[in-house]
C-alpha cells in the first residue's frame, strides 16, 4: 500500500472501531485547510479523534506524529466545529487512534483524552 492508501484504510478501520461505541457526526471535517479525521459523540461528550496509520513501526509509532503543533491544529478546528454547529457539550475529548499494519493484519491502539 502507498501512503495515501494506508491512511484511507486506517481511517476506515478507525471508523468501524468508533461506531461500536459512539455515533459518528462527521469524518474528515475541514475548517479552512485544517481537518479532523473523526468527530463522534456519546451522551453529552464530543470526541475529536485523530487517526494515524503506519505500514510499520520502522519510522516510529503512529501516535508520535501528533506533536504539539498538530495538537494545536486539532484544538483550533474543534473550536470552530463547536462554534459552527452551536454545540455546548458537557465535555469534549481529544483522542488518537494509532494503527500499525503488520504481517498478520493490524494493531489498533486507542489513546483517550491525550491532550
Amino acid at each position: 500500500m502507498n501512503k495515501l492508501e494506508t491512511g484511507r484504510e486506517g481511517e476506515r478501520i478507525a471508523r468501524e472501531y468508533v461506531q461500536r461505541s459512539c455515533r459518528i457526526r462527521h469524518t474528515n471535517w475541514k475548517y479552512g485547510r485544517k481537518e479532523i479525521d473523526i468527530i463522534a459523540e456519546k451522551g453529552q461528550t464530543i470526541y475529536f479523534i485523530e487517526v494515524k496509520t503506519r505500514n510499520s513501526n520502522r519510522f516510529g509509532w503512529p501516535e508520535e506524529a501528533v506533536d504539539a503543533a498538530k495538537q494545536e491544529h486539532i484544538q483550533s478546528v474543534a473550536e470552530a466545529y463547536l462554534w459552527q454547529f452551536k454545540l455546548y457539550p458537557e465535555a469534549i475529548r481529544f483522542d488518537i487512534i494509532a494503527i500499525t499494519f503488520t504481517d498478520d493484519g493490524h494493531e489498533l491502539m486507542h489513546l483517550r483524552d491525550v491532550f
